[in-house]
């Protein structure tokens, strides 16, 4: 068994190493902040998991054996699949990026590839590459595209068995990360060769070794360059729970805004990079056939509006199901989301987090002087603002004024009613 061990003194030195060494291009910064004025993308979590209908982590939940498994390719045929009707529901929503699963943690790639036959096209009846038609359908449409890769495999021999999947029957002694890094990097490659443009690759799965006695060797540094190196412009972002590693140009939070650990997944700290929050529609990520806890619109834009005052990104997953249909829930409050957006994106898109930093009542977001008070949870005509150099306010939905008073350490606005909705914008002219 080939599995590569660093000692704790020696892996710091080599991230210390790393972090002083890598200094993202021109290209990258620039991909950074039209990141970030991007602010809402989709995240789709799609396999040949979604037959059985337990979320995309069932192989594991089950302990099913991994040659087993591999037959549920031999019945997939996503026959409703229709890229252009995704991307349409997306771009109708107001994403401006979609993030899609390549290869989740189960092995099966959902492109087509040369470095194994266990894809879409070579190991299903379907024999069609669906990331090719959702690759075109985003760029004709304007929408970034955005690629998940998993790093664990509870398929592959050869990758190191790790804390998950240890029921599924894989053989354990043909461990070989040196093999495994190839597999990858033949991938990665193809993925960043073959379908246009690609604007980051999203990796999940480092954590899988998080509870070796001694950190386990990802070679992180050689796939963040390899990406840097084949499209100059795409960003590196890691779901590792971690503060970020060097040569990563976001930083991810899992079902948590910045700066909140609800879920137990982000206890990292916030740091200077683009920063993105992914968030499921209902509870699960993958095609749930019995999960029908699907969050209300009016939480999904507020979710939104609390991201972006955090001056993060909103990246909010659907499961599609077996046939290739988005589930209507799903998009019914994609439906709802875009109505909204299209009334009030202005506030969100381009926007930074803004100077008064959220609180129970809401959050803001800001461009240049123009500061948005989104008012999400008030039982008052009254709002403080710690602000001093407001010129002006008004409503942003009318531009009625609002009247502005000014105090101690700040600003009162006094609204004509109590905020009702699901948010109640004013827009404050700074000086």
């Amino acid at each position: 068994m080939k599995k590569l061990f660093l000692t704790a003194a020696a892996a710091l030195a080599l991230t210390a190493a790393a972090a002083q060494s890598y200094e993202p291009s021109a290209e990258i910064k620039k991909a950074q902040q039209e990141f970030q004025d991007q602010k809402f993308g989709i995240f789709l979590h799609w396999g040949i998991y979604s037959m059985l209908g337990q979320g995309e982590w069932v192989m594991h939940n089950r302990d099913i054996n991994y040659q087993e498994y591999r037959h549920l390719a031999d019945g997939f045929y996503p026959s409703k699949f229709n890229a252009n009707e995704w991307v349409e529901a997306f771009k109708d929503a107001g994403a401006k990026y979609v993030t899609f699963t390549t290869r989740h943690h189960d092995s099966f790639s959902m492109f087509k590839t040369a470095a194994s036959t266990y894809n879409i096209v070579d190991g299903t009846p379907y024999a069609h590459d669906v990331l090719a038609d959702l690759a075109n359908a985003c760029h004709k449409e304007g929408l970034s595209l955005h690629l998940y890769y998993s790093h664990l495999d509870w398929q592959r021999p050869d990758y190191p068995l790790g804390r998950t999947g240890k029921g599924t029957g894989r053989p354990t002694d043909r461990q070989d990360y040196n093999g495994y890094l190839k597999f990858m990097e033949q991938q990665l490659t193809e993925l960043l060769t073959n379908y246009g443009r690609v604007d980051c690759i999203w990796f999940d799965g480092w954590w899988d070794h998080d509870s070796d006695p001694t950190p386990f060797d990802w070679r992180l540094d050689e796939q963040y360059r390899l990406i840097h190196k084949l499209q100059p412009q795409c960003l590196v972002a890691n779901n590792h729970h971690q503060s970020p590693f060097a040569g990563e140009d976001i930083q991810i939070f899992e079902r948590d805004v910045p700066g909140e650990n609800k879920a137990g997944l982000s206890g990292q700290d916030v740091s200077l990079l683009p920063l993105e929050t992914c968030q499921t529609m209902n509870d699960s990520w993958g095609y749930k056939i019995t999960d029908k806890n699907y969050k209300s619109a009016d939480d999904i834009i507020r979710l939104l509006v609390n991201t972006a005052g955090r001056n993060a990104n909103l990246l909010l997953n659907i499961g599609p199901r077996p046939d290739g249909k988005l589930p209507q829930e799903s998009l019914d409050r994609l439906k709802a989301i875009g109505k909204w957006m299209r009334a009030n994106g202005e506030t969100i898109y381009g926007t930074r987090g803004g100077i008064v930093p959220p609180h129970d009542w809401g959050a803001t977001t800001q461009r240049g002087k123009t500061l948005y008070v989104h008012i999400l949870n008030l039982q008052d005509k009254s709002l403080f603002l710690p602000v001093e150099n407001v010129r002006k306010a008004v409503m942003y939905a009318d531009k009625k004024p609002v009247a502005v008073t000014r105090c101690p350490g700040g600003v009162t606005l006094s609204l004509s009613s109590i905020p009702s909705g699901v948010d109640t914008i004013v827009e404050v002219t700074l000086k």
